[in-house]
């Protein structure tokens, strides 16, 4: 059997995917021949992000069929974001790379990929050009959010950019290094820098299953990106304080002088009862920006683990 100089991690969450992991191995597997042309070896790590279905059967068929496929099962599910982690601290390979089981991620682009880490590239990163098959409400909100996170963070966060990434040793272990209990891989991904391609490519569709992804579920992945990169929301709620004592004093002054002037105090308790509504409407919207980055704050002081493993092999 020929040996390898270099090996290529594949590391694939998993959720409920037992309809598209055979798929996708057939997928990937038609891109080894390239590979073991540039002396890599694959292996494949499953991250099973506390399925209830047969997905770990699945995958520990594969296993009987192809010793190169290892499996990480968590005790529940704790989240893309987790499995996420846990492929990359598993992974032994000189090259790593993140793909998603439902062939969204097209492995045909593999070889492209490689080549730009041939040309000296760190990292090669995909964004999708358009959301074809997206609801529209959903494509409009994805949109804005990277456009207020361009706008409020120091950090690269590309429009319609995915999760698929291949990257060297280095960029793996940066990236692992990172030891945040509230984890946002695509803020991450450009935190830790280095030199990355960004390859375009037109979306494609779930090759069977479903999206686990809801409306409201992206809406709280929006938070954790915001909150975790950016202090914008802070600032914003001290501008809000500090501009509400100053129309606060300037209406002060102007009862002050009407009252010298007229000697007539102000009437009319539908406007005071309104000021004072939106005054106090706008206190609980600060205290829950600051609520909001204290819970983060909890959860990291707390240090639990970020999965918690039942099976691997």
């Amino acid at each position: 059997m020929k040996t390898y100089e270099k090996l290529l991690s594949i590391i694939v969450p998993c959720y409920n995917e037992e309809e598209s992991v055979p798929l996708f191995y057939a997928e990937t597997m038609k891109q080894e021949q390239y590979f073991h042309d540039k002396n890599i070896e694959f292996e494949f790590i499953f991250v099973d992000d506390g399925s209830k279905d047969a997905t770990v059967a699945v995958v520990k068929a594969l296993r009987e069929k192809d010793e190169r496929v290892h499996l990480v099962s968590f005790s529940r599910n704790f989240g893309k974001e987790a499995a996420i982690l846990a492929g990359l601290e598993k992974a032994k390979g000189d090259y790593t790379v993140l793909m998603d089981a439902d062939l969204q991620d097209p492995p045909a682009l593999l070889p492209e990929m490689y080549g730009y880490i041939e040309e000296g590239y760190d990292s090669v990163a995909t964004r999708r050009v358009d959301r074809k098959g997206e609801p529209p409400i959903r494509s409009f909100f994805a949109r804005r959010f990277y456009g207020l996170m361009r706008k409020i963070s120091k950090t690269e966060i590309v429009d319609g950019a995915r999760d698929y990434r291949f990257m060297t040793r280095q960029v793996t272990d940066a990236i692992i290094s990172m030891r945040e209990y509230n984890r946002f891989s695509k803020g991450i991904f450009g935190w830790v820098g280095y030199k990355t391609k960004w390859m375009e490519y037109e979306n494609v569709q779930r090759v069977a299953g479903e999206t686990k992804w809801s409306f409201w579920k992206l809406f709280l992945y929006s938070l954790d990106g915001i909150m975790a990169f950016s202090t914008m929301p802070l600032a914003i709620a001290s501008l809000f304080g500090i501009l509400f004592c100053v129309v606060a004093f300037v209406f002060m002054i102007f009862i002050f002088v009407r009252a010298m002037i007229y000697g007539d105090p102000v009437a009319g308790w539908p406007s005071t009862v309104c000021i004072i509504s939106l005054i106090g409407g706008v206190q609980f919207l600060c205290l829950g920006v600051m609520g909001q980055y204290m819970s983060k704050l909890y959860l990291e002081v707390k240090d639990r683990p970020k999965y918690l493993v039942k099976e691997e092999f």
